[in-house]
Protein backbone atom coordinates (compact mmCIF):
# COMPACT_ATOMS: atom_id res chain seq x y z
CA UNK A 1 0.00 0.00 0.00
CA UNK A 2 1.11 3.56 -0.89
CA UNK A 3 2.12 5.67 1.62
CA UNK A 4 -0.56 8.80 1.96
CA UNK A 5 0.59 12.11 0.90
CA UNK A 6 1.28 15.08 2.95
CA UNK A 7 -0.17 17.89 2.22
CA UNK A 8 1.71 21.73 2.27
CA UNK A 9 1.57 24.44 3.77
CA UNK A 10 1.39 26.33 0.57
CA UNK A 11 -2.04 25.34 -0.28
CA UNK A 12 -3.67 26.69 2.17
CA UNK A 13 -5.44 30.01 2.81
CA UNK A 14 -7.68 30.18 5.75
CA UNK A 15 -4.94 29.10 8.51
CA UNK A 16 -5.38 29.20 12.28
CA UNK A 17 -3.01 28.32 14.44
CA UNK A 18 -3.18 27.88 17.99
CA UNK A 19 -0.31 28.03 20.55
CA UNK A 20 0.16 26.46 23.59
CA UNK A 21 1.20 28.23 26.94
CA UNK A 22 4.31 25.89 27.77
CA UNK A 23 5.43 27.44 23.89
CA UNK A 24 5.01 31.22 25.08
CA UNK A 25 5.41 31.45 28.46
CA UNK A 26 8.21 30.34 30.84
CA UNK A 27 9.72 31.35 33.91
CA UNK A 28 10.45 34.50 33.31
CA UNK A 29 7.55 35.66 31.05
CA UNK A 30 6.99 35.75 27.42
CA UNK A 31 9.71 34.32 25.23
CA UNK A 32 9.56 36.79 23.33
CA UNK A 33 12.60 35.76 20.70
CA UNK A 34 10.43 32.90 20.21
CA UNK A 35 7.13 35.29 19.67
CA UNK A 36 9.29 36.98 17.14
CA UNK A 37 10.50 33.83 14.55
CA UNK A 38 6.78 32.49 14.75
CA UNK A 39 5.34 35.98 13.76
CA UNK A 40 8.15 36.32 10.96
CA UNK A 41 6.82 33.07 9.91
CA UNK A 42 3.57 33.62 9.24
CA UNK A 43 4.69 36.86 7.74
CA UNK A 44 6.62 35.28 4.97
CA UNK A 45 6.23 34.54 1.95
CA UNK A 46 2.26 34.46 0.41
CA UNK A 47 1.15 35.84 3.90
CA UNK A 48 -0.64 38.30 1.58
CA UNK A 49 -2.45 35.80 -0.16
CA UNK A 50 -4.11 34.16 3.50
CA UNK A 51 -6.01 34.72 5.90
CA UNK A 52 -4.30 34.02 9.53
CA UNK A 53 -5.46 33.74 12.91
CA UNK A 54 -4.38 32.99 16.14
CA UNK A 55 -5.39 31.16 19.29
CA UNK A 56 -3.39 32.18 21.70
CA UNK A 57 -2.86 30.64 25.42
CA UNK A 58 -0.92 32.11 28.12
CA UNK A 59 -2.84 34.14 29.42
CA UNK A 60 -3.19 32.76 33.35
CA UNK A 61 0.34 31.95 33.30
CA UNK A 62 1.35 35.46 32.48
CA UNK A 63 -1.32 36.39 35.15
CA UNK A 64 0.09 34.16 37.74
CA UNK A 65 3.56 35.50 37.66
CA UNK A 66 2.76 38.86 38.01
CA UNK A 67 0.16 37.80 40.92
CA UNK A 68 3.01 35.73 42.46
CA UNK A 69 0.42 32.83 43.05
CA UNK A 70 1.47 29.91 44.57
CA UNK A 71 2.27 26.91 41.88
CA UNK A 72 -0.17 24.39 41.43
CA UNK A 73 -4.17 24.63 41.23
CA UNK A 74 -5.82 27.83 41.23
CA UNK A 75 -9.28 28.12 42.64
CA UNK A 76 -11.65 29.54 39.84
CA UNK A 77 -11.51 33.21 41.09
CA UNK A 78 -7.59 32.79 41.50
CA UNK A 79 -7.72 31.54 37.85
CA UNK A 80 -10.15 34.55 36.61
CA UNK A 81 -7.99 37.07 38.35
CA UNK A 82 -4.79 35.51 36.72
CA UNK A 83 -6.52 35.75 33.57
CA UNK A 84 -7.96 39.43 33.49
CA UNK A 85 -4.09 40.42 34.74
CA UNK A 86 -1.88 38.07 31.96
CA UNK A 87 -4.41 38.66 29.16
CA UNK A 88 -3.07 42.36 29.21
CA UNK A 89 0.11 41.30 28.66
CA UNK A 90 -0.45 38.97 26.45
CA UNK A 91 -2.41 40.91 24.12
CA UNK A 92 0.03 43.24 24.46
CA UNK A 93 2.93 41.12 23.03
CA UNK A 94 1.09 39.76 20.36
CA UNK A 95 -0.06 43.55 19.10
CA UNK A 96 3.37 45.01 19.32
CA UNK A 97 5.28 41.85 17.55
CA UNK A 98 2.88 41.31 14.95
CA UNK A 99 3.37 45.45 14.15
CA UNK A 100 6.70 44.91 13.85
CA UNK A 101 6.35 42.61 10.94
CA UNK A 102 3.95 45.07 9.54
CA UNK A 103 0.78 43.22 10.72
CA UNK A 104 -2.31 44.50 12.84
CA UNK A 105 -3.49 42.72 15.56
CA UNK A 106 -7.57 42.29 16.65
CA UNK A 107 -7.65 41.13 20.04
CA UNK A 108 -11.07 38.55 20.40
CA UNK A 109 -12.17 36.86 23.92
CA UNK A 110 -15.06 33.97 23.29
CA UNK A 111 -16.69 31.77 25.80
CA UNK A 112 -18.46 28.51 24.92
CA UNK A 113 -21.62 30.38 24.52
CA UNK A 114 -20.26 32.39 22.29
CA UNK A 115 -19.49 29.16 19.02
CA UNK A 116 -22.29 27.06 20.76
CA UNK A 117 -25.64 29.67 20.51
CA UNK A 118 -26.50 30.43 16.96
CA UNK A 119 -27.29 34.50 17.73
CA UNK A 120 -23.72 35.00 19.54
CA UNK A 121 -22.03 32.83 16.83
CA UNK A 122 -23.31 34.74 14.10
CA UNK A 123 -22.05 37.96 15.55
CA UNK A 124 -18.36 36.72 16.73
CA UNK A 125 -17.90 34.79 12.94
CA UNK A 126 -19.20 38.15 11.23
CA UNK A 127 -16.22 40.58 13.67
CA UNK A 128 -13.89 38.00 12.80
CA UNK A 129 -14.85 37.53 8.85
CA UNK A 130 -14.36 41.65 8.57
CA UNK A 131 -11.24 41.79 10.57
CA UNK A 132 -9.64 39.38 7.87
CA UNK A 133 -11.36 41.49 5.00
CA UNK A 134 -9.64 44.72 6.65
CA UNK A 135 -6.31 42.57 6.69
CA UNK A 136 -5.79 41.98 10.20
CA UNK A 137 -5.07 39.33 12.48
CA UNK A 138 -7.72 37.85 14.93
CA UNK A 139 -5.45 37.32 18.23
CA UNK A 140 -8.39 34.59 20.04
CA UNK A 141 -8.42 33.24 23.65
CA UNK A 142 -11.09 32.34 26.00
CA UNK A 143 -12.61 34.69 28.49
CA UNK A 144 -11.21 33.18 31.23
CA UNK A 145 -12.34 35.95 33.19
CA UNK A 146 -15.88 35.22 33.35
CA UNK A 147 -15.47 31.38 32.14
CA UNK A 148 -16.61 28.96 34.88
CA UNK A 149 -16.51 25.04 34.62
CA UNK A 150 -19.88 24.70 33.48
CA UNK A 151 -19.29 27.15 30.42
CA UNK A 152 -15.67 27.04 29.37
CA UNK A 153 -13.83 25.03 26.30
CA UNK A 154 -11.00 24.12 29.23
CA UNK A 155 -8.46 24.02 26.86
CA UNK A 156 -7.46 26.12 23.50
CA UNK A 157 -7.16 22.94 21.59
CA UNK A 158 -10.80 22.33 21.21
CA UNK A 159 -11.27 26.15 21.18
CA UNK A 160 -9.06 26.56 18.06
CA UNK A 161 -11.08 24.13 16.60
CA UNK A 162 -14.53 25.52 16.71
CA UNK A 163 -12.75 28.49 15.66
CA UNK A 164 -11.73 27.17 12.45
CA UNK A 165 -15.31 25.48 11.85
CA UNK A 166 -16.91 28.47 12.50
CA UNK A 167 -14.54 30.52 9.87
CA UNK A 168 -14.22 27.76 7.26
CA UNK A 169 -10.65 27.74 7.81
CA UNK A 170 -8.74 25.17 5.56
CA UNK A 171 -6.37 24.32 8.10
CA UNK A 172 -5.72 24.48 11.81
CA UNK A 173 -1.87 24.12 13.35
CA UNK A 174 -1.99 22.67 17.08
CA UNK A 175 2.16 23.89 17.47
CA UNK A 176 2.85 21.92 20.77
CA UNK A 177 5.20 20.36 23.02
CA UNK A 178 5.02 17.07 20.88
CA UNK A 179 5.71 16.59 17.43
CA UNK A 180 2.53 14.35 16.57
CA UNK A 181 0.98 11.51 17.23
CA UNK A 182 2.34 8.57 18.38
CA UNK A 183 0.68 4.54 18.43
CA UNK A 184 1.62 5.54 22.53
CA UNK A 185 2.62 8.30 24.74
CA UNK A 186 6.36 8.00 23.76
CA UNK A 187 7.85 9.47 27.10
CA UNK A 188 6.73 5.85 28.64
CA UNK A 189 6.88 3.58 25.14
CA UNK A 190 10.13 4.05 23.65
CA UNK A 191 9.65 1.99 20.65
CA UNK A 192 5.80 4.03 19.90
CA UNK A 193 5.88 5.08 16.34
CA UNK A 194 4.86 8.41 14.74
CA UNK A 195 1.99 8.66 12.56
CA UNK A 196 3.12 11.28 10.03
CA UNK A 197 -0.24 11.36 8.20
CA UNK A 198 -4.17 10.37 9.94
CA UNK A 199 -7.18 10.01 7.37
CA UNK A 200 -9.68 9.49 9.70
CA UNK A 201 -9.94 9.68 13.64
CA UNK A 202 -11.00 6.39 14.43
CA UNK A 203 -11.28 4.38 18.09
CA UNK A 204 -8.00 3.18 17.26
CA UNK A 205 -6.82 6.30 17.12
CA UNK A 206 -8.48 7.78 20.28
CA UNK A 207 -6.69 5.16 22.29
CA UNK A 208 -3.38 6.13 20.92
CA UNK A 209 -3.60 9.66 22.95
CA UNK A 210 -2.14 9.88 26.10
CA UNK A 211 -3.27 12.29 28.97
CA UNK A 212 -0.25 13.88 30.49
CA UNK A 213 0.31 17.67 29.92
CA UNK A 214 2.34 20.32 31.11
CA UNK A 215 2.68 22.52 34.01
CA UNK A 216 1.51 25.49 32.32
CA UNK A 217 -0.85 23.98 29.59
CA UNK A 218 -4.68 22.38 30.38
CA UNK A 219 -4.19 20.24 27.62
CA UNK A 220 -2.71 16.46 26.16
CA UNK A 221 -2.88 14.51 23.54
CA UNK A 222 -6.36 13.28 24.15
CA UNK A 223 -7.80 16.96 23.65
CA UNK A 224 -5.76 17.17 20.57
CA UNK A 225 -7.87 14.33 19.07
CA UNK A 226 -10.76 15.56 20.58
CA UNK A 227 -10.03 19.10 18.09
CA UNK A 228 -9.17 16.63 14.99
CA UNK A 229 -12.61 15.18 15.45
CA UNK A 230 -14.42 18.73 15.18
CA UNK A 231 -11.95 19.83 13.42
CA UNK A 232 -12.13 17.38 10.28
CA UNK A 233 -15.50 16.73 10.41
CA UNK A 234 -16.21 20.58 9.37
CA UNK A 235 -14.01 20.32 6.80
CA UNK A 236 -10.67 21.40 8.02
CA UNK A 237 -7.43 20.14 8.00
CA UNK A 238 -5.32 19.97 10.86
CA UNK A 239 -2.10 19.66 12.21
CA UNK A 240 0.45 18.51 14.77
CA UNK A 241 3.63 19.97 15.46
CA UNK A 242 6.36 20.70 17.66
CA UNK A 243 6.73 24.29 18.94
CA UNK A 244 9.68 24.25 20.48
CA UNK A 245 12.52 25.79 18.81
CA UNK A 246 12.61 28.56 16.74
CA UNK A 247 10.52 29.32 13.30
CA UNK A 248 8.48 26.66 13.47
CA UNK A 249 6.42 26.61 10.91
CA UNK A 250 9.35 27.32 8.52
CA UNK A 251 10.29 24.24 9.89
CA UNK A 252 7.19 22.06 9.10
CA UNK A 253 7.70 23.49 5.35
CA UNK A 254 10.86 22.14 5.28
CA UNK A 255 9.69 18.76 6.41
CA UNK A 256 9.76 18.61 10.13
CA UNK A 257 8.06 15.75 11.88
CA UNK A 258 4.84 16.40 12.15
CA UNK A 259 1.32 14.53 12.06
CA UNK A 260 -1.49 15.67 9.79
CA UNK A 261 -5.66 14.78 10.05
CA UNK A 262 -7.07 14.87 6.92
CA UNK A 263 -10.70 16.71 5.97
CA UNK A 264 -13.35 14.90 5.79
CA UNK A 265 -14.86 17.46 3.61
CA UNK A 266 -14.51 20.51 2.55
CA UNK A 267 -15.62 23.62 5.26
CA UNK A 268 -18.77 24.75 2.59
CA UNK A 269 -20.29 21.27 2.10
CA UNK A 270 -19.68 20.59 5.85
CA UNK A 271 -21.48 23.86 7.11
CA UNK A 272 -24.24 23.20 4.16
CA UNK A 273 -24.67 20.05 5.30
CA UNK A 274 -25.32 21.27 8.58
CA UNK A 275 -27.49 23.92 7.90
CA UNK A 276 -29.83 21.27 5.48
CA UNK A 277 -29.74 18.27 7.98
CA UNK A 278 -28.81 19.29 11.77
CA UNK A 279 -30.78 22.78 12.32
CA UNK A 280 -34.66 23.10 13.04
CA UNK A 281 -36.79 25.62 11.46
CA UNK A 282 -38.29 28.90 13.00
CA UNK A 283 -39.84 30.05 10.36
CA UNK A 284 -40.03 31.05 6.67
CA UNK A 285 -39.14 33.14 4.12
CA UNK A 286 -41.51 33.30 0.68
CA UNK A 287 -39.29 34.21 -2.43
CA UNK A 288 -39.95 35.44 -5.92
CA UNK A 289 -38.86 33.89 -9.25
CA UNK A 290 -36.39 36.31 -9.68
CA UNK A 291 -34.98 35.51 -5.61
CA UNK A 292 -34.91 31.70 -7.14
CA UNK A 293 -32.89 32.42 -9.97
CA UNK A 294 -30.36 34.48 -8.16
CA UNK A 295 -29.77 31.66 -5.34
CA UNK A 296 -29.24 29.08 -7.56
CA UNK A 297 -26.78 31.64 -9.60
CA UNK A 298 -24.69 30.96 -6.13
CA UNK A 299 -26.17 34.48 -4.70
CA UNK A 300 -27.41 35.80 -1.19
CA UNK A 301 -30.99 36.17 -0.54
CA UNK A 302 -31.68 40.29 -0.89
CA UNK A 303 -34.49 41.82 1.23
CA UNK A 304 -35.95 42.72 -2.38
CA UNK A 305 -36.55 39.18 -3.31
CA UNK A 306 -38.42 38.08 0.10
CA UNK A 307 -42.76 38.38 -0.80
CA UNK A 308 -43.61 37.18 2.66
CA UNK A 309 -42.34 36.09 6.43
CA UNK A 310 -44.12 33.55 7.88
CA UNK A 311 -42.95 32.62 11.12
CA UNK A 312 -41.26 34.39 14.56
CA UNK A 313 -37.86 34.05 14.93
CA UNK A 314 -34.78 35.73 16.09
CA UNK A 315 -31.60 36.49 13.72
CA UNK A 316 -29.52 33.60 13.97
CA UNK A 317 -32.62 31.04 13.53
CA UNK A 318 -32.62 28.77 10.89
CA UNK A 319 -36.04 29.20 8.05
CA UNK A 320 -36.95 27.38 5.38
CA UNK A 321 -36.72 29.58 2.32
CA UNK A 322 -39.94 28.89 0.24
CA UNK A 323 -40.97 29.30 -3.82
CA UNK A 324 -44.10 30.99 -4.69
CA UNK A 325 -45.88 27.71 -4.79
CA UNK A 326 -44.76 27.06 -0.78
CA UNK A 327 -41.85 24.29 -2.23
CA UNK A 328 -38.92 24.52 -0.73
CA UNK A 329 -35.88 26.24 -2.12
CA UNK A 330 -33.46 25.40 0.79
CA UNK A 331 -32.53 26.73 4.74
CA UNK A 332 -30.49 29.33 6.22
CA UNK A 333 -30.10 31.30 8.97
CA UNK A 334 -31.46 34.31 9.02
CA UNK A 335 -29.99 38.04 9.32
CA UNK A 336 -33.03 39.69 10.85
CA UNK A 337 -35.36 39.20 13.18
CA UNK A 338 -38.79 38.39 11.79
CA UNK A 339 -40.14 41.73 12.74
CA UNK A 340 -37.47 43.44 11.08
CA UNK A 341 -37.79 40.88 8.35
CA UNK A 342 -41.58 42.40 7.59
CA UNK A 343 -40.39 44.99 7.41
CA UNK A 344 -37.54 45.12 4.79
CA UNK A 345 -38.92 42.12 3.25
CA UNK A 346 -39.69 43.31 -0.71
CA UNK A 347 -37.64 46.67 -0.39
CA UNK A 348 -34.04 47.67 -1.63
CA UNK A 349 -30.90 46.81 0.79
CA UNK A 350 -30.36 50.42 0.14
CA UNK A 351 -33.48 51.23 2.20
CA UNK A 352 -32.59 48.97 5.34
CA UNK A 353 -30.84 51.91 7.27
CA UNK A 354 -33.89 54.24 6.86
CA UNK A 355 -36.36 51.77 7.34
CA UNK A 356 -35.06 50.36 10.94
CA UNK A 357 -33.04 53.11 11.61
CA UNK A 358 -29.70 51.17 12.21
CA UNK A 359 -27.17 49.90 8.90
CA UNK A 360 -28.35 45.78 9.10
CA UNK A 361 -26.53 43.31 6.80
CA UNK A 362 -27.29 43.58 2.74
CA UNK A 363 -28.86 40.41 2.61
CA UNK A 364 -31.70 38.84 4.30
CA UNK A 365 -29.30 35.43 3.94
CA UNK A 366 -26.02 35.03 3.31
CA UNK A 367 -25.06 32.56 0.51
CA UNK A 368 -22.37 31.05 3.23
CA UNK A 369 -25.35 31.02 6.07
CA UNK A 370 -27.56 28.87 3.31
CA UNK A 371 -28.19 25.44 1.79
CA UNK A 372 -30.52 24.90 -1.06
CA UNK A 373 -31.62 21.63 -2.25
CA UNK A 374 -29.92 19.52 -4.18
CA UNK A 375 -26.23 21.27 -2.90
Amino acid sequence: MAAPVTPSLDQFRRIVVKIGSSLLVNDGGIRHRWLDALVADLSGAGAARRDLLIVSSGAIALGRRVLKLAPGVLKLEESQAAAAVGQIALARAWAETLHRHGMTAGQILLTLDDTEERRRYLNARSTITTLLKLRAVPVINENDTVATSEIRYGDNDRLAARVATMVGADLLVLLSDVDGLYTAPPMTHPDARHLPVVERVTGEIERMAGSTSSELSRGGMMTKIEAAKIATAGGTTMLIASGHETHPLRRVAAGARCTWFMAQTTPVTARKKWISGHVETRGALVVDDGAIKALRAGKSLLPAGVKRVEGRFQRGDAVAILGPAGQEIGRGLVAYDAGDAVRIAGRNSREIEAILGFAGRAEMIHRDDMALRGE
